[in-house]
């Protein structure tokens, strides 16, 4: 990933270019898995480890020389997935260092000269679709060891002060769309083109990145007309500069929804790639949060993990999968198919609505009373949803609740739940309303 283009970098709106069919199934799904894997899983300190740390490639070689997954389990991965209640993965077939996942003709930069020695984005496809999972392609438009990839602000020969080095991108940019021309037409359908990233405008600590690149540099109206050309249904995201399918804030959950389509992509401890010393993992309340923030903001999650270098997924990563896979065996119906209501949730609650069904989910746990405004009279039935027992409508008597009528505490149209004082033990509370 990149050190994050902010939803402010990217102001073009999305334009919809793929099938109604295909958005209606992408908005069905509303969470994935992002599969962040490559070289850097063996140095175990950021995918960006080799522009952080000024890695030269003679550096950098012992990780492809000692890149030998022998626990990779494909099959494993899709079943982490599908129990958490993932509904598609995109995985990274080349990150910014240059290294591809699959046996690519025009490089012998790939998984198919190290010691591993074979295929690994095929038997991953092959894993996904056979759960009934969608299948997306991670794409870097940067490559970092391409001998005609200039270099640039962000290239980890840069340095600092110098003037970019100019190679012939022209030589790159074949190579780039040639790659993309490989990966969509050796692996039968993929249902996202998920490309990044473009910074020809970058700016940090007020300075613009030295060289900066994007659709120019990637002939980007060329390369996502090829890519429509070959997959008629695939949704391209909004990275290569021109408009896209959807939009995608990354580490950042926007307070509005940034786009009429569009996806949200987290981290589970702020690293994409594996970084065996960061211990700072999101707990699994907080990652049911932001999924529920998304979907009630209209978008999908795309949540990250980042494969060992031995290609297991780290036991912390599964156990936070388990924890959000537990929540959604219980409350899925609040997020499949689900968007945002027309109805205003109150402060620490979340609202999504399928046809006539509310769902509120609590943030925080109130005592005793929920108000809802807006919904007196319009509400046929409640109840829990992770056990389904009955949420009972209080009627006030103003003989004795006077502070619902004579002080004026609540505004007309309120609904009032009475809950139970003991909060469900689950990750996040849902109650489900039938209008």
């Amino acid at each position: 990933m990149p050190h994050g283009l902010s939803p402010h970098d990217r102001t073009t709106p999305a334009i919809h270019r793929t099938s109604p069919a295909r958005l209606a199934e992408f908005r069905e799904q509303r969470f994935g898995l992002f599969i962040h894997w490559g070289l850097y899983a063996l140095a175990a300190r950021h995918e960006w480890v080799k522009q952080r740390e000024r890695l030269t490639d003679e550096q950098y070689q012992p990780y492809f020389d000692h890149f030998d997954p022998d626990l990779f389990d494909p099959d494993a991965w899709a079943e982490a997935a599908a129990g958490a209640g993932m509904r598609y993965m995109v995985l990274t077939t080349k990150h910014h260092d240059g290294f591809c996942l699959w046996d690519s003709a025009y490089t012998d930069y790939s998984v198919a000269n190290t010691p591993y020695g074979k295929d690994l984005v095929g038997p991953i496809v092959e894993a996904f679709r056979s759960r009934g999972l969608g299948v997306g392609f991670y794409h870097s438009l940067i490559d970092w060891h391409h001998a005609h990839f200039p270099i640039d602000g962000l290239h980890p020969a840069y340095a600092e002060g110098a003037t970019p080095v100019d190679r012939n991108i022209e030589i790159y940019q074949s190579y780039l769309h040639n790659q993309v021309e490989e990966l969509l037409t050796r692996y039968g359908r993929i249902d996202t083109m998920w490309f990044d990233f473009s910074y020809s405008k970058r700016v940090r600590d007020g300075k613009r990145t030295p060289g900066g690149k994007g659709a120019a540099d990637w002939r980007s109206e060329e390369l996502a007309a090829m890519v429509r050309r070959l997959q008629p249904d695939i949704l391209i995201n909004d990275r290569l500069e021109i408009p896209g399918d959807f939009t995608t804030p990354e580490q950042f959950q926007p307070p509005a929804p940034p786009a009429e389509v569009w996806e949200a992509c987290q981290t589970l401890n702020g690293s994409w790639g594996y970084d065996r010393d960061n211990l700072d993992y999101k707990p699994v309340d907080l990652l049911v949060r932001m999924l529920v923030d998304t979907v009630a903001k209209n978008g999908n999650l795309l949540l990250n993990v980042g494969p060992n270098g031995r290609g297991a997924f780290d036991p912390r990563a599964l156990e936070s999968l388990r924890g959000i896979g537990e929540w959604m065996r219980l409350h899925g119906r609040s997020i499949y198919g689900a968007g945002p209501s027309a109805y205003e949730a109150p402060a620490d609650c979340r609202y999504t609505q399928r046809g006539d069904r509310l769902y509120v989910h609590l943030f925080a746990w109130p005592y005793k009373h929920l108000h809802l405004p807006g919904l007196a009279g319009k509400v046929r039935y409640a109840q829990l949803l992770n056990d389904a027992s009955e949420i009972r409508v209080l009627v006030p008597d103003p003989a004795v609740d006077s502070g619902h009528t004579k002080l004026g505490a609540l505004p007309p149209g309120t609904l009032t739940l009475q809950l139970p004082v003991q909060r469900p033990d689950v990750a996040v509370p849902v109650l489900e309303l039938f209008l």
